[in-house]
């Protein structure tokens, strides 16, 4: 065989493998469309739609490190300091029957000498304004100050509720389990209706603890006036109650001046009457005390507050108090 000859039958031989070769090559598939997070505004700022849903999901939360004075939950020294850590889901998506919602909410608190604790601090369903689960109650609705005492004992608990609202006007009715070491079994009713014509809104709360048979109201009133908002309070008792328990009856104001959009200064006052219970637990005794203070608020950049609260409290029969705490807050 020749040179020649040699040569082309080492190309042919070359080219069908290279046939056979390219017929088991591998093929790289389509890579699939990316589906980008989009921004759902349906319900406000801050939702986001869950990819291949259409239910829409806000995450927030706070970290929040604080200092108190003058009272200490140990009873062994006049200042303690605490961390607070929350994080928080908001679901939400239009249905047949309106807006349907569901909130977790998880919170960890770190403070001394009680050590660390970790719980689910709200959990609940929200449709047509029924809200069921973990929640918190009306009675943690409260003044924007820190004189006030308007509520006693724990605030959130599992609950069914119902709330009809307007733009002016809301009323609504909850049963809650208020079980406890010292109220077992116990079942509590609440009942609320509140309003608002021009800048005045009005607020009256009920609560009925079926445990010790007893029940309490409260009342708030708020405007705005200047360069601020007035508030006026009150609440009564017929007797201990897990609701409201602090005196048979009392009375308070306050005043937040905003001296601009930072920056909030708000003095606040607040009287009880009859504050100790009589030897057989049936309704308020005598002794009567007083609660003056300051609050101040600023917003150091978005994002971070700060709270300074000073408070002063005159009781019968018992020294006279100075406490509050330092606050920084970070929110997100």
């Amino acid at each position: 065989m020749t040179i020649k000859a040699f040569l082309f039958a080492s190309a042919a031989a070359l080219s069908t493998a290279s046939g056979a070769f390219a017929a088991d090559a591998i093929v790289a598939a389509e890579p699939e469309p990316m589906e980008y997070v989009r921004v759902c505004d349906a319900f406000g700022t801050g939702y986001f739609y869950i990819p291949g849903t259409e239910t829409c999901l806000k995450i927030g939360g706070y970290i929040r490190f604080q200092t108190d004075f003058g009272r200490d939950e140990s009873g062994t020294s006049d200042w303690n300091t605490k961390t607070r850590a929350q994080i928080d889901f908001t679901a939400k998506n239009d249905t047949e029957f309106g807006t349907l919602a569901s909130v977790i909410s998880l919170r960890t608190e770190a403070k001394n000498p009680s050590g660390d604790n970790t719980f689910l601090n709200e959990g609940y369903i929200d449709i047509a304004g029924l809200r069921i689960g973990m929640q918190y109650n009306w009675w943690d609705d409260d003044m924007s100050g820190e004189t006030d005492v308007l509520a006693s004992n724990e605030t959130r608990h599992n609950a069914i509720r119902y709330q009809y609202e307007t733009d002016a006007f809301k009323a609504g009715i909850a049963v809650e389990e208020l079980e406890d070491t010292a109220r077992p079994n116990n079942v509590g009713i609440i009942g609320q209706v509140s309003g608002t014509v021009g800048v005045v809104t009005a607020y009256l709360l009920g609560g009925y603890d079926t445990d010790s048979e007893e029940g309490a109201v409260r009342g708030i009133v708020t405007a705005d006036i200047g360069p601020g908002q007035l508030g006026v309070y009150g609440a009564y008792a017929t007797g201990a109650n897990y609701y409201y328990e602090e005196s048979e009856w009392t009375a308070g104001a306050q005043y937040e001046l905003k001296i601009n959009d930072k920056f909030a200064i708000t003095p606040g006052f607040q009287y009880f009457s009859k504050i100790a219970l009589r030897a057989d637990g049936d309704g308020f005794g005598g002794g009567d005390a007083w609660t003056g203070g300051v609050t101040v608020d600023y917003k150091i950049t978005d994002g971070l507050k700060s709270k300074v609260s000073v408070q002063y409290r005159d009781e019968d029969d018992a020294d006279d108090e100075v406490f509050g705490f330092v606050r920084l807050q970070r929110d997100f």
